[in-house]
């Protein structure tokens, strides 16, 4: 039995150690892709946190076997890089997806997650959903929508609580409506009929002043009287 070769065994270590740290994985086919092409997909794909490396199928079976990603076994021919993905495994999918409109020669085989397979079709699916700091972002804005409904009800509260209150009374068949008066603009029981009978008592006097000043006027004014002359004593007129 011939022993593995030092590089060789150092390639599955190293596989067995990206395979310990994740349990998800894109595996593509590289042949016709330039060495420029996978230096350029492997820094785009090192941004999302996968790494983007060419293995050789037999090392690669050999390191899954017996672990979490060994259904990925089934992808593993022909010319293979591998993407272990410890990021977005959504965001990753979707940039493959992308890089495949600029080279057409990568194509994306299938992968596993979390111990499942995912096909070729599954992967474009993940590649259609919303990112995992997008799904974050609406997540937390569902949660803050009804947070913000509660604060705005709570500020409004004291502000229309007469307004509640009054309902409430309305509902439960108090009066139909509430008012308040000022106690200065109250008037005393018996006032308003007490009122008339007090004006025509101070009307009265002041009536018969008035007659009584129409009737001097009319009256003749007394002449005075001469007075009377005695025949007796009255001189002759000379």
């Amino acid at each position: 039995m011939s022993k593995i070769r030092p590089d060789k065994v150092a390639t599955v270590d190293e596989v067995s150690s990206r395979v310990s740290s994740t349990a998800t994985a894109v595996v593509t086919e590289y042949r016709g892709l330039t060495v420029a092409q996978i230096s350029t997909l492997r820094r785009n794909l090192r941004t999302l946190g996968a790494d983007y490396k060419v293995f050789k199928n037999t090392l690669v079976l050999r390191a899954i076997a017996g672990t979490s990603v060994e259904p990925m076994g089934t992808f593993l021919q022909g010319p293979t890089a591998i993407a272990f993905i410890d990021g977005d495994v959504s965001a990753v999918a979707k940039a493959l997806r992308d890089f495949t409109k600029e080279a057409p020669a990568l194509i994306i085989k299938g992968g596993v997650l979390d111990g499942r397979a995912l096909s070729a079709k599954d992967l474009t699916a993940l590649a259609d959903l919303p990112s995992r700091d997008v799904l974050l972002a609406q997540l937390a804005g569902l949660i803050a929508s009804p947070l913000r409904t509660m604060a705005g009800l709570l500020k409004a509260v004291p502000q229309n609580l007469a307004y509640g209150l009054a309902a409430l009374i309305d509902a439960k068949g108090g009066p139909a409506t509430a008012s308040v008066e000022s106690p200065a603009t109250e008037t005393p029981a018996g006032v308003e009929d007490a009122a008339p009978a007090a004006s025509d008592d101070a009307a009265a006097p002041v009536a018969e002043v008035a007659d009584e000043a129409a009737a001097s006027a009319d009256a003749e004014p007394e002449t005075p009287e001469a007075p009377a002359v005695d025949a007796a004593n009255e001189e002759p007129a000379e």
